[in-house]
This record gives C-alpha cells, sequence and structure tokens, in this order.
C-alpha cells in the first residue's frame, strides 16, 4: 500500500543514497521490504522518485548541463583543451539504456528482491575493490578530459548497475577508474549521465505502469518526488567531496556490513535458511 509514511521513508533513503556508492534501488527494496511495501506498485514507486534526486543534479551542476548544449559562460569559453560534450554523455548512456528496455520485465520480476539485491551489494563491493587495488596510471584528471573511449567503457559497465545493489554510480566511477579517469572526473561524469538516464527511467514507467496507481497514489508519488530532491540537495552538496575523494573502498566495506545486516534480517524473518 502506497501511503504518506512510506512516501516519506522511502523518498529520504533515495534522497541520501542517490549519489553515494552504495545503491539507492538496493536501499529502497530492503527498506520497502522492512516496511512490508512491496509488490509491481512498490518496484515502480522506487523508480519513478530517483528522478526527483537526479533533479538535485540538475540543480548543481546546472552550468555543467547548459555547457553540453553548447551554452557558455564567460570562464568556459577561455578554457582550452578537450571539453565534455552530449557525444560523451550519449556514448555512455546508451549500452545501459539498450539493456534496460530489452531485459526490464526480467529486471524487476527476478531482479527486485532482497535476495537478488545482497547479491548485487556483496558483487558491487568486490568490483568498487578491484577498481581501487587495479586502477592504471589517470589519464583524465576532470571531466573534461574524458576520451570517447573511457566513456564507452563506462558505458558499458554501466550495465551491470541494472543489477539492484549494484550500485549505478559505484560502478560507473569504478569502471572510469579502471579507464584511466580520476576518482572526480568519474564522479562527474557519473553524475551527469545520471540525468537522462533516470528520466527515460522514469518516464517509461510512468508509461507502462501509470494504470496501476491510483489518484491517491500519485499525491504520493509527489510527495515522495519532493522529498528525495530536497534530500538529494542537500546530500549532494555535503557529501559530493566525499565521493569524489574518498577510496571506494570505505564504501565496499558499508556494502559488506549492510549485506549481513540485510541477511540476518532474513534468516531472523525465517526467510532466508
Amino acid at each position: 500500500m502506497l501511503d504518506l509514511w512510506n512516501s516519506l521513508i522511502l523518498g529520504i533513503v533515495e534522497g541520501i543514497t542517490e549519489f553515494l556508492p552504495i545503491s539507492s534501488t538496493g536501499h529502497m527494496i530492503l527498506v520497502g521490504h522492512m516496511i512490508g511495501f512491496t509488490g509491481a506498485k512498490a518496484d515502480s514507486f522506487e523508480v519513478i522518485i530517483q528522478l526527483g534526486a537526479i533533479l538535485a543534479i540538475v540543480v548543481l551542476y546546472w552550468k555543467k548541463v547548459l555547457r553540453l548544449f553548447g551554452i557558455q559562460d564567460a570562464a568556459s569559453k577561455l578554457q582550452s583543451g578537450p571539453k565534455l560534450n552530449l557525444k560523451h554523455i550519449l556514448i555512455g548512456i546508451i549500452p545501459a539504456l539498450f539493456f534496460a528496455f530489452i531485459f526490464r520485465k526480467f529486471i524487476k520480476n527476478v531482479l527486485f528482491s532482497p535476495e537478488t539485491v545482497i547479491i548485487g551489494i556483496i558483487a558491487g563491493a568486490i568490483f568498487m575493490i578491484i577498481a581501487e587495488k587495479r586502477k592504471p596510471r589517470v589519464e583524465a584528471n576532470t571531466m573534461d578530459e574524458i576520451t570517447y573511449r573511457q566513456a564507452f567503457f563506462i558505458g558499458v559497465a554501466q550495465i551491470l548497475s541494472l543489477w539492484p545493489g549494484f550500485s549505478r554510480s559505484g560502478t560507473t566511477i569504478a569502471a572510469g577508474m579502471l579507464a584511466g579517469t580520476s576518482r572526480a572526473a568519474g564522479a562527474d561524469f557519473t553524475f551527469l549521465m545520471a540525468i537522462p538516464i533516470m528520466a527515460a527511467a522514469t518516464g517509461y514507467e510512468l508509461l507502462k505502469d501509470y494504470k496501476i496507481f491510483t489518484h491517491d497514489d500519485f499525491i504520493y508519488l509527489v510527495i515522495g518526488f519532493v522529498v528525495s530532491f530536497v534530500v538529494a540537495l542537500i546530500a549532494v552538496a555535503t557529501f559530493i567531496r566525499l565521493v569524489q575523494k574518498l577510496s571506494l573502498t570505505y564504501f565496499a566495506y558499508y556494502r559488506f556490513a549492510l549485506a549481513a545486516v540485510a541477511i540476518l534480517y532474513l534468516v531472523l524473518g525465517g526467510e532466508l535458511k
């Protein structure tokens, strides 16, 4: 059942976790399971309200977003050397969008469960540790220095994040590091890629599943959307430097701890033996 309580809780969870490499979708599925909010409506709700958090990036990165469309401020016009453009973004998002479209039903029907999320959380943590241990020499210190090859590598790796729990930001930042980007450059590129990815995902969910929502449900969707936006705005402004500078290994340790707590919860509840 979609109500005010569920909307507020999941909106806060989404806003806090969306831009940390710990999987916002995984957290919402686990929290939703704990508060009894599950099923097709819950799955769609968890995807749709993510756009609220993504809009926080539009607000905070508006100059960079405008620059992608050729609208530059005076400082950007004076900048020499390569600059990130829409081609980089398209190359980075097409692989995941293609696989999401093809395997949407499988992802929602099979992978949106606590058990599969735990697998994704652990696998994503291992991938992040590998990236930190094996990262090559940095070739792109800033987002503007990212090459089309690096953007494509990040885009292909982003397919992994379609598995809930893997984490889109964690996967793409780690992939960027393996491709030769700095952690900061990978994080910035990840945040910008999130805008079209989540806009497409939200629009598709609404077109496909809007009939399962009642009039009252749409009110709670708006509440969850607004809450995730406000919380994400605060969280991004607070955590962005943390994500850019802190080793992914620390987030991986948190993910292992989260997986252990989730497993214990399922075992004590008799859902996992």
